[in-house]
């Protein structure tokens, strides 16, 4: 990391690339993402922030992904496409991409949208590229491993790879081998998506530099179970001899939740990844320098110690802590984000070890301003409680409700010290003098969802934490962020120094 460099003071949105307004059912790398980009210019904001971009699984959710190097092919902009000459424009236009101009149908993109990309993979050449040829030597630690890993998943129905044939479930070289010539075709187009959707958001964040805006991205701490990064390193993970997690990801009981929650994402053997210098880590910290200018860590307080619940367990009420790798881990992400900020998402319990670890390598943590409502003048998420500068203020994150959501439904009896902090007791005005006490504070950087700068309710929420079905949905619908918004962000930035 840039030792002892901080971000600069300012203020930026956080919208999923997945919620941009589209044509195609979802969000994409084409013409919304640089009007959003022209939006942010004109609004004086600094920074986009995004959620993880990487091939979603089932349930949808970027946090859960196939791989943590790989782009989701949903990204792949098909009107670009269909400029090069890979598609037909009445061609895409005869799909049904979701009659929900501000939901994503993942059903209907997952059913038409790799159909329409195997014909774009078809008519390219792209074989025959040396950019093409160099995209492929440059992503050679994971790219191919990817590629099998997604042929294989299609070959078997969909199943996840602890189902496959036990050969290449194994990755016997003799299995690898088989299905690398069997699958041939498959991967080549798995391989065609990479290079198209790197080739697009490489456009997209260089129009973005000359914009003047950095797109903040986001790192999950934990693989998913059903990857092809534990599929391709099972040595790297807490497994038995029957390539089955020993013990998984989760959270303890709380205030909210007598169980816990439970991630059931495979933990690291720590021991493992020092042993090989934390090689898959600088890996994966080099890939998110190429795509982002600073990085949110997901779960940062599991780098300390972490929760382990053992494996098959229904939910976390019998886990242990055990002790994470703490600066070993840091020293070798400072060593390998030569140009990378990093931002960590150190909400949960933090213990002093995590305060310890943040202040000595100047990582900024975050703060929520949704969290703040607890009857506490003191809570350390009100912006006249932030201590230091190097911060991140958000409104709330894609698990919380919307700012709307949060407060619609509150009595005046409840919302009495929110009115006295924001000098008004008119709920038009909750949502814009939240923006001013956060733009106002101390705070480096300040970013809202999108759904707050609209002051959208709950219809709008992006995620709902330990449920399934109805998250990841929300879209932009274009044209809903206008001059209204813009105007009104600016002058805040011009009020508050953040230029």
């Amino acid at each position: 990391m840039m030792t002892g460099q901080v971000l600069e003071r300012g203020a930026g949105i956080l919208l999923p690339v997945s919620s941009l307004p589209s044509p195609y059912g979802i969000g994409t790398f084409g013409c919304a993402a640089y009007d959003f980009i022209d939006f942010l210019k004109r609004a004086g904001q600094k920074y986009w922030q995004v959620l993880p971009v990487g091939p979603t699984s089932y349930g949808d959710s970027p946090y859960q992904s196939f791989s943590a190097f790989a782009g989701n092919p949903y990204f792949v902009d098909l009107d670009f496409l269909t400029e090069e000459g890979l598609l037909q424009r009445d061609y895409v236009e005869s799909f049904s991409w979701g009659d929900q101009e501000s939901y994503v149908s993942y059903e209907t993109v997952y059913r038409n949208r790799f159909q329409v990309l195997r014909t774009a993979a078809k008519n390219s050449r792209h074989r025959e590229q040396p950019d093409f040829q160099a995209f492929e030597r440059e992503n050679s630690y994971w790219l191919r491993d990817y590629c099998l890993f997604m042929a294989c998943k299609e070959h078997f129905s969909g199943a996840e790879w602890l189902k496959w044939e036990e050969d290449i479930r194994f990755r016997s070289p003799e299995a690898v081998e088989k299905y690398e010539k069997l699958l041939e075709e498959d991967m080549d187009f798995w391989a065609f998506c990479q290079y198209k959707f790197f080739c697009q958001w490489k456009k997209l964040r260089e129009y973005a530099a000359e914009k003047g805006i950095r797109i903040i991205g986001d790192i999950p701490i934990y693989a998913a179970m059903d990857s092809a990064d534990v599929w391709t390193h099972p040595g790297l993970f807490q497994l038995d001899e029957n390539l089955m997690p020993k013990f998984i990801a989760g959270v303890p009981p709380d205030a909210f939740s007598d169980t816990g929650q439970l991630w059931g994402n495979p933990l690291y053997d720590w021991d493992a990844m020092e042993k090989e210098d934390f090689e898959w880590w600088r890996r994966r910290i080099l890939s998110s320098q190429k795509l982002y200018d600073a990085v949110r860590i997901d779960h940062f307080i599991g780098i300390t110690r972490y929760y382990a619940v053992p494996g098959g367990a229904e939910d976390s009420v019998h886990g242990t802590y055990m002790e994470g790798p703490g600066k070993k881990l840091t020293d070798v992400i400072n060593e390998t984000a030569e140009k990378l900020y990093i931002i960590a998402e150190d909400l949960g319990i933090v213990t002093p070890a995590v305060r310890k670890l943040l202040a000595d390598n100047h990582y900024p943590g975050m703060k929520v301003i949704a969290f703040g409502f607890d009857g506490n003048p003191a809570n350390e998420h009100l912006p006249h409680n932030f201590k230091e500068t190097n911060c991140i203020a958000y409104g709330g994150t894609h698990d919380n409700e919307t700012l709307a959501g949060l407060f619609c439904d509150k009595s005046d009896e409840v919302l009495g010290y929110l009115f006295d902090l924001i000098g008004t007791r008119d709920r038009e005005k909750i949502v814009e003098e939240l923006f001013r006490l956060a733009y106002g504070s101390v705070a480096n950087v300040v970013i809202f969802q999108a759904q707050d700068v609209l002051k959208l309710d709950n219809s709008a929420r992006m995620n709902f934490p330990s449920t399934l079905g109805n998250n990841w949905k929300w879209r932009l619908r274009k044209d809903q962020l206008g001059q209204r918004e813009s105007d009104w962000l600016g002058h805040l930035v011009h009020v508050y120094n953040r230029y």
